[in-house]
C-alpha cells in the first residue's frame, strides 16, 4: 500500500537528511585489507596481438532537454570492427571509473581481450559522467554540493527520467558521430554501475525492459536516498521482469545515514530469487568500491551475454 501523503508530511520523509545524525556523518570509508584479495581481471591484460579498441572524447557535451542546464564528459569505446551496425551498446554509469587504464576495471582493454577471443559481439561503450549543472541543485543529504546533488538527482531517483535521457539523447548522439546505427535487441543492451549508478542501472532496466534487459550493479544503492530501498518489495509483488541481473556487494560495503548497502544488496538477491528472476549474487568481502567488480568484470560479462 502506497504510503498517505499525511504520513509522509507527519514524519518528514520527503525532507533532506540532516549533515549530522546521531553523531554520524555520511560518508564513505574503505580499507585495503578488505580488497586485498581483488585484481583486475586476466582479461583486462591484454596480449600484444589483441587489437585495440579506440576511444572518442566529448568534453562538455550538453543535454537538451532531459537534464537541461547539465554539461558532461563523455567516452564512447569502439571496438576494432569493420562496421559498427548492429552492434550491442553497453552503457557505464560514473564512466571514468570503469575506463580508466589504470582502475580496477579497465573495461576497454576487457573489452578488447574478449572480442578478441570471440566471447562476446562487437560492443560500443559508452561511458558516461554525472552532470555538471549550472545552478543549485536539491540532495536528499544537506551535506551534498550541487554536483554531487545532480549525480544523486540522475542516479538515485526511481524515476525513468534517467533511462529517457540514454535513449533519447546520448543513444542517437553517438549513433551520429559514429554514423552507425546499434543493436535495437533489448538483449544487446546492457547498463552497468556502482552505487548510485548500480541502482540507476537496474532502474534503466526496470523502466525500459523493451530496450535494455542486462544489468550489471556493483555496491547498488537500494537505500533509502530517493527510495531505492523499496525495490526488494516491488520486486516480490510485481510481475517478473525479463531483465538479466548481475549483482555485487560486500562485507564491508557502505554503511551511511541512507542504509546499510550489504544488507540492502543481500535483499535485492532474496527479492530476485523469491520472484523468480534471472540473476546472480556475488556478495565478498571487499568495501564500497569497484576492486570485486573489476576483479569479475569479465565473468560479468560472459555470464550476462551467455
Amino acid at each position: 500500500m502506497p504510503t498517505p501523503s499525511s504520513i509522509v508530511d507527519e514524519l518528514g520523509l520527503d525532507l533532506p537528511i540532516p549533515a549530522e545524525v546521531n553523531g554520524r556523518r555520511n560518508g564513505v570509508d574503505n580499507d585495503p585489507a578488505w580488497d586485498a584479495a581483488y585484481h583486475p581481471s586476466a582479461e583486462a591484460y591484454p596480449a600484444e596481438d589483441v587489437p585495440r579498441g579506440e576511444v572518442v572524447k566529448f568534453e562538455g557535451w550538453e543535454s537538451p532537454a532531459v537534464y537541461a542546464g547539465t554539461r558532461r564528459d563523455l567516452r564512447v569505446y569502439v571496438p576494432p570492427v569493420r562496421s559498427l551496425d548492429g552492434a550491442r551498446v553497453m552503457f557505464f554509469n560514473d564512466g571514468a571509473w570503469y575506463l580508466a587504464r589504470g582502475g580496477p576495471v579497465r573495461a576497454g582493454a576487457v573489452l578488447d581481450t574478449l572480442l578478441h577471443r570471440g566471447e562476446v559481439a562487437p560492443t560500443i561503450g559508452i561511458f558516461v559522467v554525472p552532470g555538471q549543472p549550472d545552478g543549485p541543485v536539491e540532495g536528499p543529504i544537506e551535506s551534498y554540493d550541487d554536483a554531487t546533488a545532480q549525480r544523486s538527482l540522475e542516479y538515485d531517483a526511481l524515476t525513468p527520467r534517467y533511462g529517457q535521457f540514454l535513449f533519447d539523447e546520448v543513444w542517437p548522439f553517438v549513433e551520429g558521430e559514429l554514423g552507425a546505427r546499434f543493436s535495437r535487441e533489448p538483449e544487446d543492451c546492457t547498463l552497468c554501475g556502482i552505487s548510485s549508478g548500480g541502482i540507476a542501472a537496474f532502474t534503466v532496466g526496470w523502466h525500459f525492459p523493451d530496450r535494455c534487459r542486462r544489468v550489471l550493479s556493483h555496491c547498488g544503492s537500494y537505500t533509502d536516498i530517493w527510495g531505492g530501498h523499496n525495490y526488494p518489495s516491488l520486486i516480490r509483488k510485481t510481475p517478473r521482469k525479463p531483465v538479466r541481473v548481475f549483482l555485487q556487494s560486500g562485507e564491508n560495503d557502505a554503511n551511511t545515514p541512507f542504509g546499510d548497502w550489504a544488507l540492502a544488496n543481500r535483499a535485492m538477491a532474496s527479492a530476485f530469487d523469491y520472484a523468480g528472476w534471472d540473476y546472480r549474487f556475488e556478495f565478498g568481502t571487499g568495501g564500497h568500491n569497484l576492486a570485486h567488480g573489476g576483479a569479475l568484470f569479465a565473468e560479468s560479462l560472459r555470464w550476462l551475454w551467455r
